[in-house]
């Protein structure tokens, strides 16, 4: 399908082909008809990408921190490609369309095939022939309107938003400041609201066209004696209300809003201005100033959005679903009129100059309020004829021995996994996937992988590809992992293997299975930290040690949002799951034992009730009598190391330091090994599996060892529900 994207460093824009985008329960699958530009955003983006790297780096401080961070752990090489990586992508643009639902995530979802629905969201409802969006982003269609009025909606219902936030009640007089797109919208529903409304604007233009949408009054800000027809026009109380709707660094609409509005009255930001706010007026006035959050409720929630619980009306009466909802029934009443401020349209295949347009890079500058890009009148297609796969170039190396497949190309693995997996010789890579079409063709251009799709069977099932590599959200390894296991693939799969123990029982069960057919495939978890160098080091240094042990293990995690996906017990599994079962495998591959008791325990209030289920203390008892405690913290502070392992037994000590430097303690003498930056083994880790198949042995972790890890980490999770020690 063809779609809109924008180069991460230059901002060029350009129109590619990329894969449709995987369908996701809860989410649907929309053929666009019509997309809406948002100039004022979309410009914004354009020309923050543009800048040099010097202003991106003044603009966004914080980025730069992190970065510098980034550089102190991991070095500048490394740091430097992972930065130049995401520089030299391509990002989605655009976030209000309408279009005809083609299939549905999920039998919940209360939309189907054949509906006809706005979209919204940044990142979902991009300029693309083809959307997946959260069925809580989206909103049927009135019959009596058409695709190119509903691709407004998403601004509709960020003004409607903005307009709940200032109260109006019929008779009072609000200010609009800023009469772009955003602010005639806020005209005309004030206007629907029974308020008389008075319109700002430097531009004349703008202001014509905001008596033409109902503006009882329209001013020009540098030309209009403004404050005095203002008070003219309230019989000097001032506005009851004023809403901010322009797009400006300058700090002359807060203050000029201050000036106008009355004693007790509101003042509402919608738009993107100056934010200093003089005291005297505000304070003077005691004016309520309130931001507007885009949509309204459920807005930047992934519970409400993408995972669909919704928010009970009796309390949240307008979710930005039912403002949506609300915005097309306006429209279909004709309380808003949207082809007066409609000024352009474009094909998708001239979408470059739309942008153009909004920009000011045409020859000659235009007027423009509502700019729709056009995709046509296209034939439906059913969603399995759907163009889920797309060729980039040939191969690097395809007389390579390994056939690579990646499942799942996000951050992560293009961080740790795929740097790798492009430098080493053995290998020839052959498809990349990624739900999002464009990632996946950005992950294929960056790496030098041959095609890129959206399909997962598109990888497996391809009769070139010898290895899959899967990365993708934790509750989709499973299942991927099995199917690729059947089809007679090597595989590699990040941690956890399973999220369920019905699953892992599925995988041993089809891994024996295969081992017993084929005795050729291998399969591998991305239990880095068996190859970081300080372990690899501990071993040799415990290797003739008897034992038991005693394992100390913290880990300074950080905190995470509730929201965030790796603590959904679905699609995450949680905290243990997702990453604590790192620790529990790492401790017994140093100790070349296997875990036979688990007890989990969680902070807590006073009370007894779950205080912070995100921060647990995992005791483990091991076969050959070691003992060994996690304790994995989500409360400590940001600028502690991360990771800390203390290992002792019959008279020797080793102390790995966040995989930077290494302690020896032994006959009462101390060694100390430090590294430049830190290293956790994904190189390692990836070289090790390639060189099992090209040398044909069996993969560099024992199946039974993963499972034992996998077994102990769902274990600790059962321990922590139930509260008591675990055995198996």
């Amino acid at each position: 399908m063809k779609q809109v994207t924008q180069h991460n460093k230059t901002g060029a824009l350009r129109v590619e082909q990329v894969p449709v985008p995987a369908l996701k329960p809860g989410f649907v699958l929309v053929r666009t008809r019509y997309s809406l530009i948002s100039a004022g955003t979309e410009r914004a983006s354009i020309e923050q990408r543009r800048l040099s790297l010097l202003q991106k780096a003044k603009a966004h401080p914080d980025t730069v921190l992190k970065v510098l961070e980034q550089v102190r752990q991991y070095g500048l090489i490394t740091t430097y490609r992972r930065v130049m990586t995401k520089l030299e992508s391509y990002a989605p643009i655009g976030y209000s369309a309408a279009g005809t639902v083609v299939a549905v995530g999920g039998k919940e979802t209360p939309l189907k095939a054949g509906d006809n629905v706005a979209c919204a969201g940044a990142g979902y409802a991009n300029h693309a022939e083809y959307v997946v969006v959260p069925a809580h982003l989206c909103a049927r269609m009135p019959k009596s309107i058409g695709f190119d009025e509903a691709a407004y909606t998403t601004l509709g219902a960020i003004a409607l938003q903005g307009v709940r936030q200032a109260e109006p009640t019929m008779g009072d007089v609000v200010v609009v400041i800023g009469l772009g797109l955003l602010g005639q919208l806020t005209v005309q529903l004030l206007k629907a609201n029974g308020c008389t409304v008075i319109g700002i604007d430097l531009d004349k233009t703008a202001v014509t066209l905001a008596t033409e949408s109902g503006a009882d009054i329209a001013l020009q800000r540098d030309a209009d004696d403004v404050a005095g027809v203002v008070r003219a026009a309230t019989r000097g109380l001032g506005a009851d209300a004023v809403i901010i709707t322009a797009a400006t660094p300058s700090n002359d609409p807060v203050e000029l809003a201050g000036e106008l509005c009355r004693e007790k009255g509101r003042v509402v930001l919608v738009g993107d201005v100056g934010l200093k706010l003089p005291r005297a007026p505000y304070y003077m006035k005691e004016l309520d100033f309130r931001l507007s959050r885009s949509l309204g409720p459920g807005r930047y929630d992934p519970t409400y959005e993408e995972r669909g619980r919704d928010y009970p009306a009796s309390y949240v009466r307008w979710s930005e679903n039912r403002n949506m909802q609300e915005f097309l029934r306006l429209v279909g009443t004709g309380d808003v009129v949207l082809k007066k401020l409609t000024t352009h349209r474009f094909s998708l295949n001239d979408a470059q100059a739309a942008f153009a347009l909004i920009t000011g890079k045409t020859t000659k500058p235009e007027y423009f309020v509502g700019v729709l890009l056009d995709y046509g009148d296209r034939p439906a297609e059913t969603p399995d004829a759907l163009p889920k796969s797309v060729v980039l170039g040939k191969q690097q190396r395809p007389d390579a021995e390994i056939r690579v497949g990646f499942i799942g190309a996000g951050n992560f693995a293009q961080g740790f996994l795929l740097p790798h997996l492009q430098r080493s010789r053995a290998t020839t890579l052959v498809g990349v996937c990624n739900s999002n079409g464009l990632n996946a063709a950005n992950a294929a251009r960056t790496f030098g992988f041959d095609f890129a799709t959206s399909d997962p069977s598109e990888v497996i099932g391809n009769s070139n590809v010898n290895t899959v590599f899967i990365a993708t959200r934790h509750n989709l390894h499973a299942p991927l992992v099995i199917d690729a296991l059947r089809a007679g693939k090597n595989v590699f799969v990040e941690k956890p293997l399973a999220v369920t123990a019905e699953e892992l029982a599925e995988i041993q069960k089809v891994h024996n299975t295969v081992q017993a057919e084929w005795k050729g495939s291998r399969l591998m978890v991305g239990f880095n930290r068996r190859f970081a160098p300080h372990v690899l080091h501990c071993k040799r240094f415990f290797e003739n040690a008897v034992g038991p042990y005693v394992l100390q293990y913290r880990v300074n995690a950080g905190a995470i949002p509730r929201t965030h996906w790796t603590r959904d017990p679905l699609e995450g599994g949680g905290r243990i799951i997702g990453e604590v079962c790192h620790f529990i495998d790492l401790m017994q591959y140093i100790i070349g034992s296997t875990p036979e008791r688990v007890f989990a325990e969680s902070l807590s209030s006073g009370s007894g009730g779950s205080l912070d289920d995100d921060s647990v203390v995992v005791t483990l008892k091991f076969r050959d009598g070691s003992v060994g405690t996690i304790a994995y913290m989500a409360n400590g502070d940001a600028s502690l190391p991360k990771e800390r392992l203390e290992i002792s037994t019959t008279g020797r000590t080793a102390v790995i330091d966040n995989f930077q430097r290494l302690s020896l303690y032994q006959s009462g003498k101390k060694r100390e090994f430090k590294l430049s930056t830190i290293d956790k083994g994904h190189r390692d880790e990836v070289r090790e599996f390639l060189a099992s198949i090209q040398e044909g042995k069996p993969s560099p972790m024992a199946f039974d060892s993963i499972v034992a890890s996998t077994l102990a980490t769902l274990k600790a999770v059962q321990s922590l529900q139930l509260g008591t020690p675990v055995s198996f």
